[in-house]
């Protein structure tokens, strides 16, 4: 409330200070390499990510992604929460462009996540955990190679 603040003659306030996550970044990763990254909280792991897969663009700098990768964003994020574990599979799975489809990876999806019964329940009626387990049992079943769900930046 700016306005409210100057009326008023106090002085204007600000809710924010200025944080870089990121500075002085640079890595190469070879054909083939996984990484990893770690770090504590706020360390900027996942303004990286972002910035790799296209979703946040830098301030200042460049990246080069030369081919695809495949990351671990969000787990869960487009999950429907009225849908059923399996139903939300088979409704994210699609919007990869992977030449196997959902119906050559569900059992081993299902089977990975090891949620049982729970598979044909709304997700809205899991748990955190396995909101999350059933997420990364379905993007472990990506195949960096041949994934674009991080495209080149342009």
């Amino acid at each position: 409330m700016p306005g409210l603040q100057q009326l008023i003659r106090k002085p204007l306030r600000t809710d924010y200070r200025e944080f870089w996550a990121l500075r002085d970044v640079s890595f190469t990763v070879g054909k083939g390499e996984t990484v990893g990254i770690i770090g504590r909280n706020g360390a900027g792991k996942s303004t990286l990510l972002q910035i790799l897969c296209g979703t946040l663009h830098p301030n200042s700098g460049s990246v080069e992604v030369n081919g695809r990768v495949a990351a671990l964003l969000e787990l869960g994020a487009g999950f429907n929460p009225d849908f059923t574990g399996r139903e939300n599979v088979y409704l994210y799975e699609p919007a990869r462009p992977e030449p196997a489809g959902v119906d050559d990876r569900f059992d081993a999806i299902a089977a990975f996540a090891d949620i049982c019964a729970f598979i044909d329940q709304p997700i809205k009626t899991y748990s955190t955990g396995i909101v999350v387990r059933l997420a990364f049992a379905v993007i472990a079943y990506v195949d960096a190679t041949s994934s674009s769900l991080m495209r080149p930046w342009p």
